[in-house]
């Protein structure tokens, strides 16, 4: 006998619309039941997806998907929809090369409407949709879920501004559960707890009661709705104010308030917000308990939860730029800390414990913590901010206007550079070395190892002026971490191996790649840690007792720190002949980061057998 005998039967959401309304809890369970052994099997995100199984069923089965526009944000919360949508049985290859993606993604299937990876997009794309419905004439409902954590970036708020001056029939719906990956943060935060607290509920219920209380068919009505509904008018919200017809909060996990509620907004025309109120990891104790640690999850058994980590493990990146935090916290009264809901990711857990007046945790707003970092290291602070390089992006223009061109001593912790495997060309680091570099001011460091990670953060800190320190996700090549600091040579390379005719240099991580390329091929190996400024010298010296040099990067190449190398030897009229190493001009997919190097030829054979092409080439 099937384990989801309801489940199986959901190839379509035209099959799940077809079910009796009375069978969707079970629906719910089974979806729940194999979610989690689907995810503790392929790892993933975990909590949100729990959290949001009675919320898809209730779209899919009001609205007519893929007509109607489903519209998520980020897309930690889109597992119940992938398996609804035609990929149940394509949920064993979850993130991993050649199989679904983790975000929504409009190649892979018609119902993913939009593709996402990073947050706070959904209110714009899905108005976009609702307004070209609106100039082709087309009867469609565009909906866009977006959870309270995204809500507090600007890009939310710009979205909110502009379609509720509009008559286009969007649906929002906020999937409020006082989470994102990190708890929340900011005065939206207290907003949210505050329309939950039984205070406020409590003074617009006995208001409500007592207007309705006139009107007997009303009052009849509300009395009913009540049992679901923990507030049927929130008049003054700021939604409103926005433009938008506010409905809620009602309870996310009720199917029956949903349905009742969704079919209901399905006839109204305008914009619409519909806000729910979901716990993270539903149905789950350990996630419901834990969700921070259950947000995104490796491989675990359900029974027993989450493994600890292994003792004597290797620290990862964002571990030994935590405990540098602290132990710079420590020496420098002006250090502090910023993060835009990371805490976690980053590595700074500690640093807020230990140094909490000196932490900031800005919420999903990037651009906004790169402007607030200025604000302070004008004041003589000395911000430190940690970001992934992926969501740096995000805060170009600020990077660029308020603190490169005012030449501020903001330090950027680039966490995640080069290619970050499951999660994907949404979240991978390959373009900051390009679009770092063309920027006055900047200085760029690459590490190699750990200990070189912590020696350069500590560099960073000195100069005065705006500096990057850019490492991968994961752990380095295992070398022994100093705890004393010493500010390096700016702009200074070194030379790990002497050899003959092909100069390799390269630029951070795979300079272990790097090595072993070297050795076979008996190439001189240099470890370049400074992308800008650049050793120039060197790079002179080695073009002149070399044929061949062979720039090295996880970066793209377009634009990257080889293009650095060459502009610099055309500069002086050097003709060496080189060879630039580095990410295609393509998104690399989600898949095992050694896999994806392996493709791109970034592995040590791949160099090897890269540099031998290009020998024979010339031969």
């Amino acid at each position: 006998m099937t384990m989801y005998p309801l489940l199986e039967t959901i190839h379509t959401p035209a099959d799940l619309r077809r079910l009796p309304r009375q069978e969707l809890p079970q629906l719910a369970q089974e979806l729940r039941e194999f979610l989690v052994e689907s995810v503790s099997t392929t790892g993933g995100h975990f909590a949100s997806n729990l959290g949001s199984i009675e919320l898809t069923i209730a779209l899919h089965y009001v609205f007519d998907t893929p007509h109607d526009r489903l519209v998520w944000d980020v897309g930690h919360q889109t597992y119940p929809h992938k398996i609804l949508t035609g990929r149940r049985e394509q949920m064993a290859s979850m993130r991993q090369q050649g199989g679904l993606a983790g975000f929504p993604k409009r190649e892979e299937s018609e119902y993913d409407a939009f593709g996402v990876g990073h947050s706070s997009t959904s209110i714009g794309a899905a108005f976009g949709m609702a307004v070209a419905a609106r100039v082709q004439g087309i009867a469609r409902k565009s909906i866009a879920i977006i959870g309270d954590g995204a809500m507090t970036a600007g890009m939310a708020f710009e979205a909110l501004n502009n379609a509720g001056d509009s008559d286009a029939d969007l649906l929002v719906v906020l999937n409020d559960n006082d989470m994102s990956i990190s708890p929340n943060v900011g005065a939206l935060n207290h907003y949210f707890a505050k329309l939950m607290s039984g205070r406020f509920y409590a003074a617009v219920k006995s208001r409500t009661s007592s207007m309705l209380g006139k009107v007997p068919p009303m009052r009849e009505i509300a009395s009913k709705v009540e049992e679901h509904v923990k507030g049927m008018f929130m008049p003054g919200t700021m939604f409103e104010e926005f433009g938008f017809n506010y409905i809620g909060p009602i309870d996310g996990h009720d199917l029956d308030a949903l349905i009742d509620t969704l079919g209901n907004i399905k006839s109204l025309s305008g914009p619409q917000f519909l806000h729910i109120v979901t716990k993270k990891g539903h149905g789950y104790k350990l996630a419901e308990n834990d969700p921070v640690a259950y947000h995104g999850v490796t491989r675990f058994d359900p029974a027993n939860g989450l493994a600890g980590s292994k003792p004597g493990a290797r620290p990862s990146y964002y571990q030994i730029f935590g405990d540098w935090l602290c132990d710079m916290a420590r020496l420098d009264r002006r250090i502090v800390g910023i993060t835009p809901a990371m805490r976690e990711g980053s590595g700074m857990v500690r640093f807020a414990s230990e140094y909490p007046e000196r932490y900031f945790d800005v919420g999903i707003a990037e651009q906004h913590a790169v402007t607030f970092a200025a604000g302070l290291a004008c004041e003589g602070l000395r911000p430190v901010v940690a970001i992934y390089s992926t969501f740096l992006q995000r805060a170009y223009d600020q990077l660029i206007h308020d603190v490169a061109l005012q030449n501020l001593p903001v330090v950027f912790a680039i966490d995640r550079a080069g290619l970050v495997g499951a999660d994907g060309p949404t979240h991978a680091g390959a373009f900051d070395i390009s679009f770092l570099r063309c920027v006055p001011n900047m200085t760029i460091m690459a590490p190699s190892d750990e200990n070189e990670c912590r020696q350069m953060l500590f560099t960073a800190v000195g100069i005065e002026g705006p500096s990057a320190v850019r490492y991968p996700r994961g752990t380095g090549p295992g070398v022994a971490i100093e705890n004393e600091m010493q500010a390096l040579p700016i702009g200074r390379g070194q030379i790990r191996r002497h050899g003959r005719q092909v100069a390799i240099l390269a630029f951070g991580s795979l300079l272990q790649a790097a090595l072993q390329a070297g050795e076979a091929l008996d190439a001189t190996v240099v470890n370049m840690r400074f992308v800008k400024p650049l050793d120039r010298a060197l790079v002179l010296q080695l073009a002149a007792s070399h044929e061949l040099i062979v720039t090295l990067e996880e970066n793209v190449v377009m634009g990257g720190a080889g293009s650095a190398c060459m502009e610099a030897m055309q500069e002086e009229g050097c003709t060496t002949p080189v060879l630039q190493l580095g990410l295609p001009d393509s998104y690399v997919e989600h898949g095992d980061v050694a896999a994806l190097l392996r493709d791109c030829g970034l592995d040590g054979n791949g160099i090897q057998r890269q540099i031998e092409r290009r020998l024979a080439q010339r031969a």
